[in-house]
């Protein structure tokens, strides 16, 4: 696989303060690449510098093995299709904001852009809307019509940024998954950039971590989500149950961590001594009532009780003390079968195979 776009050493300033550092990253020939991080991480300079709509102050990009100094601004981006958070439409027809881009271009028969035009009109769902005027659209068809726009440019690189964020959570829903098809039938490699894990997961084939302005971890997402690189990765992407420890026993590709009163097993290779970071997933932790635990095979159990219940949708979120907080997400009609309240003693168990080490 080859790279279609490669960044090296790069550092976009706002002022006197860097907005975006990046060491390395490429993005590969045909995939997704979702780019996560909070509010002001960087993540939109980020795709605007790659559109080349920002200037970087140092750094080597380059597109398709070319570096950008020797690409022509104006022949990158008719390369390119840009998608932002809000729809910046003409006030024309749908059919015309479709065509612009195409007549921007310039060079494709009329029948061309009127087929093209009306084929991503079809597969985006607005083709009955063709004809009206794109300042009287809902959010979410002013969207597909932004999205219809792009993908109509064959573009080579698909940048969008947060483009499902403003839209109600059914209309969100739907979208998302006609997109992720498109992206898989047409094969457009894509950087989107998004502050929802769900939608990282969902799109994402590889998952870039952007926290205060640096790009911190790439690769696979069950990687960055199961095994984050340092504590502020791991918070981010929902490692809620962080305990400092120190590695008291280690054997053949097992080891035991002190932490607090507690001995626990996690699957790891590191030395004796070595302080780590014993982190944990709350969908990996299963709950008990602590009389009714049944024998298990996850190799830790810890004794606790319920400090905090939180119903999130069909989700319980439930902190236990352990003498150090454990998060654990149950379903509601574990939460109800339980009866599960603040003060109900407990037993938590989970796998080693579970736990990710971060080496302090």
């Amino acid at each position: 696989m080859s790279a279609l776009l490669e960044i090296r050493d790069l550092q976009v300033y706002r002022g006197e303060r860097i907005a975006l550092s990046v060491d390395a990253l490429a993005v590969w020939q045909g995939e997704v690449l979702a780019v996560i991080g909070p509010n002001g991480a960087g993540k939109s300079t980020l795709l605007l510098t790659i559109a080349r709509l920002i200037q970087p102050q140092s750094g080597e990009l380059s597109f398709g093995g070319t570096p950008f100094k020797a690409l022509s601004p104006l022949a990158f981006r008719r390369r390119i299709g840009l998608v932002l958070q809000d729809p910046l439409l003409l006030d024309t027809t749908v059919h015309q904001n479709v065509a612009c881009g195409l007549h921007f271009r310039g060079g494709l028969p009329k029948a061309e852009v009127h087929q093209r035009v009306a084929h991503w009109l079809d597969r985006l769902g607005i083709a009955h809307l063709s004809d009206r005027r794109a300042r009287s659209l809902s959010g979410g068809e002013a969207q597909r019509v932004s999205l219809a726009r792009a993908f109509a440019l064959q573009p080579d690189l698909l940048l969008l940024d947060e483009p499902f964020s403003a839209l109600d959570a059914p209309t969100r829903a739907r979208l998302l998954e006609e997109i992720q098809s498109l992206l898989a039938e047409t094969g457009i490699t894509t950087v989107v950039i998004t502050h929802d894990l769900d939608e990282a997961l969902f799109l994402g084939d590889r998952v870039a971590v952007l926290l205060d302005g640096r790009l911190r971890q790439h690769g696979p997402p069950e990687q960055v989500f199961s095994m984050p690189a340092d504590a502020e990765v791991a918070a981010f992407v929902g490692v809620e149950t962080v305990i400092p420890g120190r590695v008291v026993e280690s054997h053949e590709g097992q080891v035991i961590v002190a932490a607090g009163n507690a001995r626990l097993e996690a699957v790891g290779d590191l030395k004796v001594g070595r302080d780590v970071l014993f982190c944990l997933r709350p969908e990996d932790v299963t709950l008990w009532k602590r009389a009714e635990a049944p024998p298990s095979s996850a190799r830790n159990r810890l004794q606790g009780r319920v400090r905090r219940v939180v119903p999130q949708g069909p989700l319980v979120r439930v902190e236990v003390d352990c003498g150090f907080p454990v998060m654990a997400l149950i379903t509601r009609a574990s939460w109800r079968d339980m009866a599960l309240e603040e003060g109900s003693e407990v037993a938590a168990s989970f796998k080693a195979t579970a736990v990710h080490l971060i080496p302090r």
